[in-house]
């Protein structure tokens, strides 16, 4: 088999699960033997991490600098803010409507309720939703905007780089890309062929690492069974649902948005995808997928390479659709969990903290990702803290849905902003 059929065949979607599901039986009749696979995926991920901010930094700064010379860079900038905007409230009006139709947070049965309580407050006796954790909780710490903006400014790259900030890591790379736009082409031209360098040098190495990609997925999921059991995804399996379906439904969307602008037909277009869907669901990390998402949208689908390799790493760090509509699920989840009928004001208050909250995930992950429902519930006055551990214990099936809508939903934000390619 040549390096293109073993290629395709590491990225079919039938493949990816395929391995997802044999990876959860090993771990669920196997745990002992799946436990042992996890270092397997570990080591994988971070192989990855180490690739994705180089190539990041280098996208975006060899981009900004061509586009300065061709021009435009006033206009594409404003249909980028406009675009990310209205992705934003879209996504989140559609997670708020599949929870307000679903419901799953209501008329739970008893056996249920005792799942949670024994989840959350480890009391075999507990029926109610008014679930506590033993002890004294710490005071939840807000977040404003302010601190936001305070955080994702880098003191030091290096160490920003090394922390593997992806937020912090793009605002340089805008700001020194914006800088050394304005640098005549005779000086500048050294450093282009060298951010021109890494940027290919790191995506041969990403490519190559997707080669093992169904042996690693199949020893992550493997990994994860086995220490998370059945328990606490049949006690959130409505949650999980609801989550499922409007993550499916914001899939179809953007997979529509994309098969429209690029002139492709709809056989091509999930072509294209193919590869970003498998890698998302393997790594769950949006900066790994990057390189993939711009070999799809420039090389399958025809959009301009000069506008996608800018637009890619832009709108994986700040426009967060994934998480978007996790957060406003989790919070009207919750809000039904506890009986809290919440009007169109409240509901408005819900999507528009969850965006924040999206913002304010970006180089998050797992616990810290989960964390910021927090966020959401707190201008409800609703008790995130007693619940969070149940989010927790299904997050990564959540997490491999949010990253999977924020790498599909951005590749489609990519597609608007940039102009509609040739017929191909």
């Amino acid at each position: 088999m040549d390096s293109k059929k073993l290629y395709a065949l590491a990225l079919n979607p039938w493949v990816v699960v395929s391995m997802l599901a044999a990876g959860f039986a090993l771990g669920l009749y196997q745990p002992g033997v799946a436990r042992n696979l996890g270092i397997v995926g570990d080591v994988y991920v971070d192989m990855l991490k180490m690739i994705a901010l180089p190539f990041m930094v280098s996208a975006v700064i060899f981009s900004l600098q061509r586009l300065f010379r061709e021009g435009g860079a006033g206009s594409l900038l404003a249909r980028v803010g406009a675009v990310f905007v209205v992705f934003s409230i879209v996504v989140a009006a559609l997670g708020a409507a599949t929870l307000l139709v679903i419901r799953p947070g209501e008329d739970l049965s008893v056996q249920t309720r005792q799942t949670f309580g024994k989840i959350v407050g480890n009391d075999l006796n507990s029926s109610d939703t008014v679930m506590s954790l033993q002890g004294i909780d710490a005071p939840a710490k807000s977040v404003n905007f302010a601190d936001v903006l305070v955080s994702i400014v880098p003191s030091n790259i290096f160490a920003a780089l090394a922390g593997g900030e992806t937020l912090k890591a793009l605002v340089f790379a805008l700001m020194f890309g914006f800088a050394v736009g304005q640098v005549p082409s005779r000086i500048a031209d050294g450093l282009t062929y060298s951010l021109e360098t890494i940027y290919h040098a790191c995506q041969t190495l990403m490519r190559w690492l997707n080669y093992p990609l169904p042996i690693i997925l199949l020893c992550m999921s493997a990994s994860q069974m086995a220490k998370t059991g059945l328990g606490p995804l049949q006690a959130m399996a409505q949650f999980v649902l609801a989550f499922a379906v409007a993550s499916l439904l914001a899939l179809a969307l953007a997979t529509l948005i994309i098969w429209k602008r690029s002139n492709a037909s709809l056989g091509q277009t999930l072509g294209a995808l193919r590869g970003p869907f498998a890698l998302a669901l393997a790594t769950r990390s949006s900066a790994t997928c990057m390189p993939i998402m711009i070999e799809g949208l420039v090389d399958r689908l025809g959009f301009a390479r000069s506008r996608v390799e800018l637009l890619v790493p832009l709108s994986v760090s700040l426009l967060r659709v994934g998480p978007v509509i996790y957060y406003v699920a989790a919070t009207l989840f919750i809000a039904q969990l506890y009986g809290r009928v919440l009007g169109p004001s409240e509901l408005a208050i819900v999507m528009a903290a969850s965006i924040l909250a999206g913002f304010a995930s970006a180089g998050m992950t797992g616990l810290l990702t989960v964390s910021l429902v927090g966020l959401t519930c707190s201008y409800l006055g609703l008790p995130f803290e007693a619940a969070f551990i149940l989010f927790l214990a299904v997050d990564p099936i959540c997490d491999m849905l949010r990253t999977l809508v924020l790498v599909i939903g951005n590749s489609a934000a990519v597609s608007v902003v940039c102009a509609k390619p040739l017929k191909i």
